[in-house]
């Protein structure tokens, strides 16, 4: 008697999800003839038969199964007989797909009870169905938007938001049974609606993060040093410029960060300039402000250009220009002080932002010594549809590279 178990198929999958059986169970089948159907997060896979004989399923159709699982068994019929069912960990079955949906029982006595109904098939990856679970969401409601009408996490997420929209709504007319000395009604500016829509926006990005920690004691030591030359110039040398410089060399080493995505054409824009955008804090709400080519500035020529920006922020003079057309942005979280390590919200429709957070003392080895340096963590958060993980660790090292070498991009100007 021959087992047929759900196997690792590798790039991290653990779990499948039976979607269809493709023969009967007790049915008689060949080497090699497909039986199964199993979705995973990456594809749906027709599982074949390992040896011929007759099947015996040790589940049901619509169940999730783990790497390990026992998914059926393979033999004579009377070896089948013997087969010990060895239960998988979801200790209640799923539905089958297609869900088969009963109606509501009303029936008087002697009454056969009403047809069942047969409901559309669900097609939604493992990590999808099982995020469902967790939230307590009813997967057959949701609409999906994905291939074939497939269920994507962003489906699920924006279906749980409306849900929850729907429950506030008594709260809200609750609080309007308190007298108005009770309450403030505080109007959202234009800046703040702006600002509002761009994370609306950017909710729809399903987004991963990559971290790492670089050493900046080189980087410290150089700002430290050409700083009072700088002074010289007229600006006020900070991190900033070298971040740019690197971000951009990085960039030029991985064009998918520099870039956009277009929903509606299913198409990666993947831009031939570097608008680098910053996040600056302003009265009246987060901004950012850019600076336009600038891969063709020096560092002293960006740093002037972001004093006059950040003034212009504070007096209310900056134009709309001066504010749009990014093509990468950076967040410098490390000045406001506090924190190690977040995950920056991407700025839409960028394909990914750049995190920048305190530079700290830290004990490190160095030659096979401890000795203090100074520690810099970063984080990108990224647009998952545009650019993988691995990807990601590319265009991290490549940064890390070159913030570990300030020199080198102290020559490149």
């Amino acid at each position: 008697m021959k087992e047929l178990k759900f196997v690792d198929v590798g790039e991290g999958i653990t779990e499948g999800h039976v979607q269809k059986f493709l023969v009967q169970d007790g049915q008689q089948v060949k080497e090699d003839q497909p039986v199964v159907q199993v979705e995973t997060d990456k594809a749906v896979v027709s599982v074949p038969a390992p040896v011929s004989g007759t099947i015996k399923f040790n589940v049901k159709e619509g169940a999730d199964v783990h790497v390990g699982d026992t998914i059926a068994f393979f033999g004579t019929p009377e070896e089948l007989k013997s087969a010990v069912s060895q239960p998988v960990p979801q200790a209640v079955q799923k539905p089958s797909t297609p869900i088969i949906a009963e109606a509501p029982i009303q029936k008087p006595q002697q009454q056969a009870a009403p047809p069942v109904q047969q409901v559309a098939e669900i097609l939604a990856a493992p990590s999808v169905r099982k995020l469902a679970r967790d939230m307590k969401v009813d997967i057959t409601k949701v609409k999906g938007t994905g291939p074939q009408g497939r269920i994507t996490e962003t489906d699920l997420r924006a279906y749980a938001a409306s849900a929850v929209h729907e429950m506030v709504k008594p709260m809200e007319k609750a609080h309007e049974q308190h007298g108005e000395e009770e309450v403030e009604h505080v109007p959202m500016s234009q800046v703040r609606k702006a600002i509002a829509r761009n994370m609306e926006l950017a909710h729809t990005i399903p987004f991963a993060v990559h971290m790492d920690l670089i050493d900046a004691t080189r980087l410290w030591d150089i700002v430290a040093r050409e700083k009072p030359k700088a002074e010289k110039l007229g600006v006020k040398l900070t991190f900033t410029p070298f971040i740019l410089k690197a971000v951009i060399q990085a960039l030029k080493e991985n064009p998918r960060f520099n870039a956009s995505y277009d929903k509606e054409r299913q198409e990666i824009i993947v831009k031939k300039y570097y608008n680098i955008g910053f996040a600056a804090e302003a009265d009246d709400g987060l901004r950012v402000i850019v600076v336009k080519d600038a891969d063709k500035k020096s560092m002293i020529d960006v740093g002037k250009e972001m004093q006059e920006l950040r003034k212009k922020l504070e007096d209310k003079s900056i134009s709309i220009e001066e504010m749009n057309d990014t093509s990468f942005t950076i967040t410098n979280i490390g000045s406001l002080g506090g924190g190690f390590l977040s995950v920056p919200v991407i700025n839409y429709p960028d394909v990914a932002i750049l995190g920048i957070h305190m530079i700290r003392e830290v004990p490190v080895v160095k030659d096979g010594k401890i000795v203090i340096g100074r520690q810099l963590p970063i984080s990108i958060t990224f647009d998952h549809r545009v650019v993988d993980g691995a990807e990601a660790v590319r265009f991290g090292n490549a940064i890390k590279a070159y913030l570990e070498d300030p020199e080198f991009l102290e020559m490149m100007g």
